[in-house]
């Protein structure tokens, strides 16, 4: 059993349903501190549904959210303020500034520091002080704007549902570095939800995929790559025996013992057939033994069971 100081998110057991139709299911996620945790699925599958009630925004029916290791329902007015989100877009005024609305909701949200308003614009590269209106703004400046709302109360968590919606290429790459540095460099945890599979692996740390609101898999982006590399996949009677002869007869090291009969070697140089008839030679029996070539969309197709993710 994990320790609720291990993560700044953990979830157990987090239930939502709807009248007979069970939205999100017995979902167990762990968000680690300062990283970023990409929570991946297709429109529909769960997602802001979970974020929602990570802030208590809806009541799970059951199972319990823990932030910071405090129950949110028990500590929502202690746990909130240290959270930023853009769970749907915020209300702002289409004939103010950007500048002006910040400020309205500086005052609303008891922001006290100077120049917190231009200091969160700086941060998402919009201008302080523009006279362009919000109802002049491009989808993309909305989006920023939004972000800076989130970020302007410094808090130490954020969480984000499609923050990269509707952002052209140039937009979502500086949107992404922004992310990257708020944590790499200024020490925010963020959770960040997405249907884009290519945006998500750039970004994240940490993954979780949801579909049908029931978590799939929940790895380390690094490790979810290294699965998804091209590597020789052997399944024998023993892996230990098999994992010595390839460092005796065959000089490779780089390889994964999985467990008492797999393993994954990611030297692809060796041919197979020499393999396996040295392995039978040797006593071991082959069970598999073939080139994997997945790539990541497959294998998120794959553990999805059906279309692949954007």
């Amino acid at each position: 059993m994990s320790n609720l100081k291990d993560y700044i998110i953990e979830t157990k057991h987090l239930t939502k349903i709807y009248g007979e139709q069970k939205i999100v299911s017995d979902l167990n996620m762990h968000v680690r501190y300062k990283s970023i945790y990409g929570l991946l699925g297709r429109n529909g599958a769960g997602k802001t549904t979970t974020m929602k009630m990570l802030l208590n925004l809806t009541s799970p029916t059951s199972g319990d959210v823990y932030v910071f290791g405090k129950k949110m329902r028990e500590e929502e007015k202690s746990l909130l303020p240290r959270i930023g989100s853009l769970i749907e877009a915020p209300g702002f005024y289409p004939n103010l500034t950007g500048s002006e609305n910040l400020r309205i909701f500086a005052k609303l949200r008891g922001v006290t520091k100077y120049n917190a308003v231009r200091e969160a614009l700086d941060l998402v590269g919009l201008p302080y002080n523009d006279k362009k209106l919000f109802s002049q703004y491009s989808v993309g400046m909305k989006q920023r704007l939004a972000i800076s709302l989130a970020v302007m109360h410094e808090p130490e968590l954020l969480i984000l549902d499609e923050p990269i919606n509707g952002l052209d290429p140039i937009g979502i790459v500086e949107i992404r570095d922004f992310l990257h540095d708020l944590c790499h460099s200024g020490g925010k945890t963020i959770l960040i939800s997405s249907h884009i599979l290519s945006e998500i692996a750039l970004l994240a740390d940490d993954i979780g995929i949801i579909d049908h609101g029931v978590l799939l898999e929940e790895e380390s982006m690094e490790e979810l790559e290294r699965k998804n590399n091209r590597h020789i996949q052997l399944s024998v009677t023993d892996a230990a025996a098999a994992a010595r002869l390839l460092e005796t007869q065959f000089h490779i090291t780089d390889f994964e013992i999985l467990d008492e009969k797999n393993i994954w070697i990611f030297d692809i140089s060796v041919p197979l057939e020499r393999l396996n008839r040295s392995l039978i030679e040797n006593g071991i029996d082959v069970c598999e033994l073939y080139l994997h070539e997945d790539t990541l969309e497959a294998y998120f197709t794959r553990v999805t069971g059906g279309e692949g993710i954007a």
